[in-house]
């Protein structure tokens, strides 16, 4: 049995807690407020925390986590610095052993035990098989992949593109408009991630395509019940306070337009949903802007 402590105990958090139950394990749970130091001495440590708050909580955990394998679950970029969750990590802490975890997940499925795949990427080979190992069941089925950069940004930018899937829903638009959004949103997510150095191939996979399909069509997903919301004609600040928890999909939007502009990547559907969000654009102008934007070859 394995030392796993995991680090946030929203929905994520306790689905992973009882898989590694399920799987023989015993994990301990920090809660916001508690010890950080519940991390110390142990092999695992997985944190299920907001992107926008994964510094804070890594910085407080970053001296006891020691030569433990750290297993990241958000999916997001840091607002302001542009950086990935691992590059948050090895900032903090330049020898962690980094694992990220990504794919189609919704929690309220693993929890029931639904046939699940997810991926997990890593830099170290070693900290790979290790994570696999811990948490491959017969309905949790993990795949290995050492492309971090490929595999964390589209954990990212497929909550953008739910967003924008969800705003269509709720303006009455149909499957036809939600395919389009989610397959031109997939050749935006795979253009930045060829600009930043991720495989191509990795979009094709779990964490891009997979987890693309089941954040856009599912109301499990707070991106799309979000976007719903605003399509409906909700305020962005009126629809989060709705869902009732973190929509990373509001605050990825700004990073990865930023991320755009820095590697000159055309992305458009982010950079109107963006440009709506901020209030330069309003809904209807915004749509209008994308579809007539000059003709071109796919």
């Amino acid at each position: 049995m394995n030392k796993v402590c995991i680090m946030g105990a929203g929905a994520f958090g306790t689905s992973m807690k009882n898989l590694l139950i399920r799987n023989g394990h015993n994990p301990l749970v920090w809660k916001r407020g508690e010890d950080v130091s519940i991390c110390k001495d142990m092999d695992f440590v997985i944190f299920a925390v907001p992107a926008q708050s994964f510094r804070s909580v890594f910085t407080m955990a970053a001296p006891f986590v020691g030569n433990a394998i750290v297993i990241n679950l958000a999916k997001g970029i840091e607002n302001g610095t542009l950086l990935r969750m691992s590059e948050v990590a090895e900032e903090i802490l330049p020898c962690v052993k980094y694992v990220a975890l990504s794919g189609p997940s919704h929690a309220e499925e693993i929890e029931k035990d639904v046939p699940t795949d997810v991926t997990i990427a890593s830099l170290d080979e070693q900290a790979n098989l290790a994570v696999q190992d811990l948490l491959f069941t017969n309905h949790f089925r993990v795949y290995t992949n050492n492309d971090i950069v490929g595999v964390e940004l589209g954990g990212s930018i497929k909550n953008v593109i739910a967003l924008a899937t969800g705003i269509a829903d709720g303006m009455g638009f149909g499957d036809n408009s939600r395919a389009a959004l989610m397959t031109r949103g997939l050749a935006e997510m795979k253009r930045l991630g060829e600009a930043m150095g991720a495989n191509p191939v990795t979009f094709l996979g779990l964490s891009g395509v997979g987890d693309l399909i089941v954040t856009c069509g599912s109301m499990f997903s707070r991106n799309r019940r979000c976007g719903i919301l605003i399509g409906q004609g909700v305020a962005p600040n009126e629809a989060i306070a709705q869902i009732g928890q973190v929509v990373e999909g509001i605050t990825t939007c700004y990073s990865v337009y930023d991320l755009s502009v820095k590697y000159g990547v055309d992305m458009p559907i982010t950079t109107f949903l963006y440009h709506f969000l901020k209030g330069d654009l309003g809904m209807k102008e915004a749509l209008k802007m994308l579809l007539e934007r000059e003709r071109k070859a796919e």
